[in-house]
């Protein structure tokens, strides 16, 4: 009996989070309500209460699970499987963003999208903060892995260019992505040491 019910509270946090999911990531989060939530993920506003207190509580879940889903199991996976040096996997990346900008869905970065719209100071554009920083220091460990010359510096350009094909592809070009892989080449360039 005690796993019926261990189960129906799994599976009831599962839906609010699979529910939530879609809504955040083609929404935003400031535009998606409580009371949304709830009737899309069919459970009780109690149910939704006891599994996220708040609806901070939920939108950290769902960039967690974001992480998870997209940037480690599809983007880094992808990228080692495209790329057998280190080079080759964050010149990848380019490739696989612009098949995303193409995808009818492609929505943004919900971090990006969850910073703007929370600001730095609250703890959703923190926590998106923090993500962007842990993908700029994966950056920075792929540049010491290659030789490049400071690092640091270039993890920080990289990420620019990571992050503005983003809002272009959503915006004016969805071929940014493709346009700045060339930049991302002529920056490896820059940053390699001369013989």
């Amino acid at each position: 009996m005690g796993t019926a019910i261990e189960t129906t509270v799994a599976d009831a946090r599962e839906r609010i989070l699979a529910a939530s999911y879609d809504l955040f990531l083609f929404r935003g989060v400031r535009a998606v309500g409580v009371n949304e939530i709830i009737s899309t993920a069919c459970v009780a506003k109690a149910t939704f209460y006891t599994h996220f207190p708040s609806k901070e509580d939920l939108i950290l879940a769902f960039l967690e699970r974001r992480k998870q889903l997209f940037t480690i199991g599809y983007l880094a996976a992808e990228s080692e499987r495209r790329g057998t040096t280190p080079r080759e996997q964050l010149l990848a990346i380019f490739e696989i963003f612009d098949e995303w900008f193409h995808t009818p869905d492609f929505t943004g970065c919900p971090y990006i999208n969850a910073l703007l719209e929370a600001g730095s100071g609250h703890p959703v554009g923190a926590a998106s903060l923090a993500y962007l920083n842990d993908a700029r220091s994966a950056v920075e460990e792929a540049a010491i892995a290659i030789g490049l010359d400071e690092p640091h510096e270039f993890a920080q350009c990289w990420m620019i260019l990571l992050q503005g094909s983003v809002v272009a592809g959503l915006g004016t070009d969805p071929n940014a992505a493709r346009r700045t892989k060339k930049l991302g080449e002529q920056l490896i360039t820059l940053h390699t040491p001369a013989a």
